[in-house]
């Protein structure tokens, strides 16, 4: 009898020991669910997720918010989506730039110009030239600019110190990068691309101002001057062309650097 009775009494301490775990389970449970909520006041839980934000705002119900403003989606983008891509500068440009800057000419990049035909993809705004100065600054490619410089430095200022005794003060140009044609042509012109700038005067420290357009008969200095302009700028541009070349260039220089072929330039 005592040997039936004792196992009746561990048989109910069994399931009275099972029934307290599955209990303590179930609050477990209960208290994770609320782990942000206080169990007393009865409020909600604070989801962190993305998805919070989402969640609508219904009468009698405060409005959840992040507990982390930093985790919002917004501050905190997803991290597999790719990035935009970057459009990086070609080596080639870059060291064009390095160019310019050992020629001492200021300049700032621009964003890249593209309407219809005409356009530049890296172009520069050049102001000047070491100490002189461009005006108005100039839109052209890096290539053209570096061109331009040295000849600049090169050419111009050594022409203007021997005919006239004096330094090169600023450069007045008339176009520099401009969408158009060539006159009566419909060929692109190279100032459409970045290539061209057209030179109308060149003011020097003494204060002359050389004007391009053909001197007058017995203005020899000024001749002399301007044709060493014209000849030195063969050795740079593929096209120079000026005053007594046509109508259209009466009343400066046109410099480009055109791609031709076989190396032909074109200086007249």
């Amino acid at each position: 009898m005592v040997g039936k009775f004792r196992a009746v009494f561990l048989a109910t301490a069994r399931r009275s020991k099972h029934a307290a775990m599955v209990a303590a389970g179930l609050a477990l449970v209960a208290v994770s669910a609320c782990n942000t909520g206080s169990v007393l006041s009865l409020e909600p839980a604070v989801d962190v997720g993305s998805q919070t934000a989402a969640v609508p705002q219904y009468a009698g119900m405060q409005k959840l918010v992040p507990s982390n403003p930093y985790m919002t989606q917004a501050a905190y983008p997803r991290m597999d989506e790719p990035m935009s891509p970057v459009e990086q500068m070609p080596a080639s440009e870059i060291d064009c730039r390095q160019q310019l800057k050992r020629l001492d000419v200021a300049f700032t990049d621009l964003a890249p110009i593209h309407e219809g035909q005409c356009g530049i993809d890296y172009p520069v705004k050049v102001s000047a030239i070491g100490n002189i100065q461009m005006k108005p600054a100039a839109t052209l490619t890096c290539d053209m600019a570096a061109t331009f410089a040295g000849w600049t430095k090169n050419e111009l200022v050594p022409s203007a110190r021997w005919r006239y005794f004096s330094g090169v003060k600023t450069i007045h140009q008339g176009s520099s990068y401009s969408c158009r044609n060539i006159a009566g042509e419909g060929v692109l012109s190279e100032h459409g691309k970045g290539n061209a700038l057209d030179v109308m005067s060149i003011e020097l420290n003494n204060g002359d101002d050389i004007d391009v357009r053909k001197p007058g008969l017995f203005a020899f200095r000024t001749r002399g001057f301007l044709n060493n302009v014209r000849a030195d700028g063969c050795q740079y541009f593929t096209t120079v062309l000026g005053p007594g070349y046509n109508y259209d260039h009466r009343n400066h220089f046109h410099f480009d650097i055109k791609n031709r072929k076989n190396g032909y330039r074109a200086c007249r």
